[in-house]
């Protein structure tokens, strides 16, 4: 069964967890030479004039070849290939609008991550129908309707829209940069913790879960790790599956209304390395890559926690003790200015309020057995994550990312960074964080 249609069938459904499920891309075409359907998918909306928007490594990839394809069916385009490497902020996005103009009526983005979400923006501004060419399946945020972006500093997601059409030629997509392939399947690698850790949410929280959802990544996963050995060959097959899971990635948190189903505690070690980067200049890699990373190291805190016997007592002591102030000012020393927006979000949360940890604190105490159980079924041990990314010869540690910082101090401010439960305030609720000992 094609993609597309797995998913309309699935969202047709109705869902026992009540929330109806969405589908707001309108077609996914992959395989061998689907770029050739281009012309006739443009030609498909009232169109005087198409925004061809690439950089200069994608251009080269395939926007060179949808110029040509848009040119010999006759349409009229404007075509803006932006300097590398593109950072996902402001100024991007301003550039983008200015060579875009105010006649095009249908956004093509041709390439991966940060040219998708800048595309993504775009069409949503204009209110025009966007369609992305893939040029490696590095990312989720194909089928997303937000755009991960860098505002004042600090690394947000952005409401922008899902793409109406998504396009994965796998005689483009096998050709993308070994580390492109790497950090796809080192994204899907990361919902093993995100699955988890929603499921813990739900539990701990009473946020919203959807179990049909949850599987739908399993699955997805379940055959990227299958395929995983075709990668390094440049395995059409190998490649279309963590295509299309990263796909099915974007569309699960559009049917579920958050990113919970693709990201978690993982994703947000990327983000600190990346507002680091931005800050102090320090050394950034892809964020799946980034990602794979971090899986790891999560994978190996997660086995360590099913070893704790939770401590009321302890719990309470460590909160009774905690200096938000003194914690505050290693905040704004390690994150820089992006810490500010991360105070901001505290203050209207409240998650080191004494109170609402207790609440949290009998809640957790009630349903370790459960979450112990949640860990055990779906995060599979750290030298099992090990051996995957053994397989693709993708890094396993910061050392071999080279990337600075102190990796504890990293995942202790994760659970800043979102309004989400993660596995870092897990630890600091059962006033365990500081006793996880040495990461690597």
């Amino acid at each position: 069964m094609k993609i597309i249609d797995q998913l309309k069938k699935f969202s047709e459904v109705a869902c026992p967890c009540g929330k109806p499920h969405v589908l707001s891309v309108s077609d996914i075409i992959v395989g061998s030479g689907a770029i050739r359907r281009l012309p006739e998918i443009v030609s498909s909306y009232p169109v005087k004039k198409a925004f061809v928007l690439s950089d200069r490594n994608t251009f080269a990839a395939a926007g060179e070849a949808v110029c040509k394809l848009l040119r010999q069916s006759g349409i009229h385009f404007q075509s803006a290939v932006l300097s590398v490497p593109v950072q996902p902020d402001e100024k991007a996005v301003g550039k983008a609008v200015m060579r875009m103009g105010n006649d095009c009526d249908i956004v093509i983005g041709v390439g991966s991550g940060v040219i998708n979400d800048i595309g993504k923006i775009l069409s949503a501004h204009a209110k025009v129908p966007y369609v992305i060419v893939g040029t490696a399946p590095s990312m989720d945020g194909y089928a997303s309707n937000s755009s991960s972006m860098e505002l004042d500093g600090l690394k947000t997601s952005l409401p922008s829209k899902c793409a109406d059409v998504i396009i994965g030629d796998t005689d483009i997509l096998k050709e993308a940069p070994i580390r492109m392939l790497q950090a796809g399947l080192g994204d899907m690698l990361a919902k093993y913790i995100s699955i988890a850790e929603w499921k813990i949410a739900h539990e701990i929280t009473g946020e919203y879960y959807c179990e049909r959802v949850a599987e739908l990544i399993r699955e997805a996963l379940k055959k990227c790790v299958e395929n995983a050995d075709g990668l390094l060959k440049r395995d059409a097959k190998a490649v279309e599956a963590v295509f299309e899971g990263l796909i099915l990635g974007g569309v699960a948190m559009a049917f579920a209304g958050v990113s919970r189903p693709a990201s978690g505690c993982e994703h947000y070690f990327s983000h600190i390395w990346d507002m680091r980067g931005l800050e102090f200049g320090t050394k950034a890699d892809l964020h799946g890559i980034q990602c794979a990373v971090a899986t790891s190291v999560c994978a190996g805190i997660y086995e360590r926690v099913k070893a704790i016997v939770p401590s009321k007592e302890k719990a309470l002591r460590y909160v009774a003790k905690f200096d938000y102030q003194q914690y505050q000012n290693r905040l704004r020393a390690y994150i820089g200015k992006g810490a500010e927006a991360m105070i901001a979000l505290e203050q209207k949360e409240g998650k080191y309020n004494p109170e609402k940890h207790a609440e949290r604190l009998n809640i957790l105490i009630e349903k370790w057995d459960a979450i112990r159980k949640i860990i055990c079924e779906e995060i599979p041990e750290k030298a099992e994550i090990d051996r995957i990314l053994d397989r693709i010869g993708a890094p396993k540690t910061v050392t071999e990312l080279g990337i600075e910082g102190d990796l504890f101090s990293t995942f202790e401010f994760t659970k800043d960074i979102r309004d989400k439960y993660v596995l870092s305030r897990l630890l600091w609720d059962l006033g365990e964080i500081d006793d996880i000992g040495a990461l690597q």
